[in-house]
């Protein structure tokens, strides 16, 4: 196993959709896989804004064991890019705790305002327990939940900063959005795509993570 050091995380913030396998109730037992847009908690666990009426959130309340694909295709195809499968448990999030949440969500989908607006729809966090990676020939192996990260994460509140920081910043373009920052890197929308900028070495202060946002912003323009 030869994993290149936070791929499996960074993979994860490179896609906007990953494919949720649930436990079918009808017919009884057998997988039942919905492709579904998500975003990631401060944490990097994935979370999923859905309808109480989907047969996948019904699905999770029967059982809330679940796997979730990522994957990022290569010019070669899918086989040739990097690939998370990730297992755990989803739980719902109560509407009086989801306000981090849906903001950070709709920085990443900002069309799922009218999702919110419904009434029906609330979140599902994913508590992960073990995961495969595959990154190419000889790079890929099976990792525990809590391998993904072991930094403490930025608050929902340091990284809103943050973001503020980076939209007032002098000369950025006004196609250049930041979507979210940790420790590792920083997720970037440029004029409609969207992309990773990854850090050289884990930012744990704020005055780094400033001065990582301000290289990426120079290489950016």
């Amino acid at each position: 196993m030869n994993i290149p050091s936070q791929a499996p995380l960074h993979l994860l913030h490179r896609v906007p959709e990953g494919t949720l396998a649930t436990h079918s109730r009808e017919p009884r037992g057998f997988p039942y896989p919905t492709a579904l847009p998500f975003a990631l908690t401060a944490n990097h666990m994935p979370m999923l804004l859905i309808s109480h009426l989907a047969e996948h959130t019904r699905n999770l309340q029967a059982d809330p064991r679940a796997g979730f694909l990522v994957a990022h295709a290569a010019q070669g195809g899918v086989l040739e890019g990097q690939r998370l499968t990730m297992l755990g448990r989803f739980a719902p999030v109560l509407p009086e705790a989801s306000g981090e949440l849906a903001r950070r969500y709709l920085r990443y989908h900002p069309e799922a305002g009218r999702y919110l607006e419904l009434g029906d729809f609330c979140f599902w966090v994913m508590s992960l327990e073990r995961m495969r990676y595959i990154g190419g020939f000889g790079a890929m192996g099976w990792l525990a939940g809590d391998e993904l990260d072991s930094l403490a994460p930025l608050s929902y509140e340091d990284e809103a900063s943050l973001c503020e920081y980076f939209d007032a910043y002098p000369g950025r373009p006004e196609n250049l959005q930041l979507l979210g920052i940790d420790r590792y890197g920083c997720d970037l929308l440029l004029g409609g795509t969207r992309n990773r900028f990854t850090f050289d070495k884990p930012r744990l202060t704020t005055e780094e993570l400033k001065s990582a946002l301000i290289d990426c912003f120079e290489r950016q323009s």
